[in-house]
């Protein structure tokens, strides 16, 4: 492979090659030889680098500059922090009094987060927990750290909710995390039907909830809820905030609230009775609905109906079982029509299979076709009325599975595979396209509900494989653990199970020998589950949704119904339920 080779030379004498090379040293004349080359890029040197400097920050060497953080020392490279952070790179590189200390001292800023994130530049890793959010992200604010901040505001996107997104909202905005105040607005304006009844929403400062209840946007079935909420709000601090009412009663669109409600509620209510300019206010709406020719010249902010954007609230039916076999449709029901439609159907037929709605995307998991279990997964896109089979499948295959949503991430809940009931638990990032194991239950569930309430996932009831359960597991994602709490007052597969109002609802399925008509709920504060109304009917195999209200879906036909006991066999086999799922876009 390798030869000697000689200098070549023109007829002055000069070395051709050597000629060349005063020119561009990577092209030799047409007719030399080129010389072999392999260019090489190090894809370990980057790591290897950072791990090496990191040792030697550990073992104190090298180190030019220790950073004092309350009682904390931290020792440290200044090129490093200056390649990381444009505030060290300012402090050291400048002609302030840091860049020739060996000491520095940070004010301003937690110890547990400098730790954090002065080993982020030296590992490229942080973790974002509940636990140091909100110590980070201002720290991160304060050195700059881009990176870490969007880390910090993606986080706090997945965990929005009606109970937090309030101060999640005003952390945003103190911290001006422009793009999470914008989606902690939208979700604040959207599920303002929830909002209004947290704590958050008491506590707010007035100025704070003229902001909310001003919006357009704001997503409200009639006015009447701005003015009760409004009206809740007040009365929950009376003396301090009732010389605000005026201020804010000004935002409330009483011009569009209903004559009845106008006159018997707020007219009659001794606030307003009592308060001159709340009574201007209710005479305005009053002329506005009792002079109708007069409206044009009445035009303003206050008479202007509200246009949420709304996501639209809508039922999905997918896949299930139907005359004898496992089928791959899907119809979606608006209530604002009360219709049902066919949409676009699922590339396999699938019975016993999970959904749920992760970033307005319908993911259907798992299931069985009639012939064998699924491990695959789909998703469907409301927008395109398409279902894309491009998702990774999960590790193992199940059917009558749970399926749920926690901090983002899509959850399958043991389940079944064909040979035995299931206490395996995954979790699929859309991000990464992967799931990944997590904790297992400590008990088996096929027919498993599943329920997501104050951070925790909750599997209640299903069955083991031989007898149906009571148990309920509540699964901690910050600890990867799951816990057992209080024990339903009735076994229950192939129940419902919904969230409303801060509690969890289970209703119906089966119990060792029928059909269950009952219901019960669960406190997690009192960590006590009680009995509540009872059904019409007994139902198996049903899901539960909620719309402002608790609705159930019978999920089995009457066909089925007359072949029950053989049925039943094939169910703890196949799982062959029709799955709705709720769906808000």
């Amino acid at each position: 492979m390798f030869r000697a080779t000689s200098a070549r030379q023109d007829a002055t004498g000069m070395d051709i090659t050597s000629r060349c090379t005063l020119g561009d040293p990577n092209k030799l004349p047409e007719g030399v030889p080129q010389p072999a080359r392999m260019p090489y890029v190090s894809d370990k040197h980057p790591r290897q680098t950072l791990e090496v400097i990191n040792l030697l920050r550990k073992h104190r060497e090298l180190c030019d500059v220790v950073l004092v953080v309350g009682a904390k020392k931290i020792y440290a490279h200044r090129v490093i922090l200056s390649a990381c952070s444009p505030y060290f790179r300012a402090m050291f590189t400048g002609e302030l009094a840091e860049s020739r200390q060996t000491e520095v001292v940070i004010r301003d800023i937690d110890e547990r987060a400098m730790e954090l994130l002065i080993d982020f530049a030296y590992t490229s890793q942080v973790t974002v927990e509940e636990g140091n959010v909100q110590t980070l992200l201002p720290a991160a604010c304060l050195l700059q750290l881009a990176e870490i901040q969007e880390a910090c505001c993606e986080f706090l996107k997945r965990q929005l909710d009606p109970s937090n997104c309030l101060g999640i909202r005003a952390f945003a905005d103190t911290h001006s995390c422009r793009e999470l105040l914008r989606i902690a607005d939208k979700f604040t304006q959207h599920n303002f039907q929830e909002v209004m009844e947290s704590e958050e929403f008491m506590l707010l400062p007035a100025n704070q909830l003229i902001d909310i209840i001003s919006s357009d946007e704001l997503n409200v079935r009639s006015e009447e809820q701005v003015f009760n909420a409004v009206m809740a709000w007040v009365k929950y601090s009376i003396q301090e905030r009732r010389p605000q009412l005026p201020q804010v009663l000004q935002h409330v669109r009483l011009p569009l609230l209903s004559p009845k409600f106008l006159v018997g509620t707020v007219g009659s209510d001794p606030l307003i009775k009592s308060d001159e300019e709340c009574r201007d206010l209710v005479d305005e709406a009053k002329n506005y609905l009792l002079l109708p020719q007069e409206r044009p010249l009445m035009q303003g902010p206050r008479t202007r109906p509200r246009k949420p954007i709304r996501c639209g609230e809508v039922l999905f039916a997918v896949g299930g079982w139907c005359s004898g076999d496992a089928i791959s449709s899907v119809e979606r029901y608006d209530p604002q029509t009360n219709e049902w439609r066919m949409v676009a159907s699922m590339s396999k037929r699938r019975c016993g299979v999970g959904v749920s709605v992760l970033d307005d995307l319908l993911y259907a998991v798992g299931g069985h076709d009639g012939s064998s279990y699924l491990n695959s997964v789909e998703r469907y896109d409301p927008k395109t009325n398409q279902w894309s089979s491009d998702v990774a499948p999960t590790s193992t295959c199940r059917t009558s599975v749970g399926v749920a949503v926690l901090g983002g991430y899509l959850y399958a809940v043991g389940g079944q595979d064909g040979v035995s009931c299931l206490n395996i638990v995954e979790r699929y990032d859309p991000k990464e396209n992967k799931w990944t194991r997590v904790a297992s239950m400590s008990t088996r569930r096929l027919g498993v509900a599943v329920a997501v309430l104050g951070g925790f996932l909750y599997a209640v009831g299903g069955s083991d494989g031989t007898s149906p359960l009571n148990t309920v597991e509540r699964y901690n994602p910050q600890e990867n653990r799951w816990h057992t709490v209080s024990p339903m007052g009735t076994r229950r597969k192939h129940l419902g199970c919904a969230v409303y109002q801060d509690m969890i609802y289970s209703v119906g399925g089966r119990d060792d020998t029928t059909e269950l008509s009952s219901a019960e709920r669960y406190n997690p504060r009192t960590n006590q589950w009680s009995p509540v109304v009872a059904m019409t009917s007994r139902r198996s195999g049903m899901s539960l949704t909620l719309n402002r209200r608790m609705y159930q879906k019978k999920k089995k036909t009457q066909e089925e119904e007359k072949g029950k006991k053989k049925e039943e066999e094939e169910e703890e086999v196949k799982g062959k339920n029709t799955t709705h799922q709720s769906r808000k876009m």
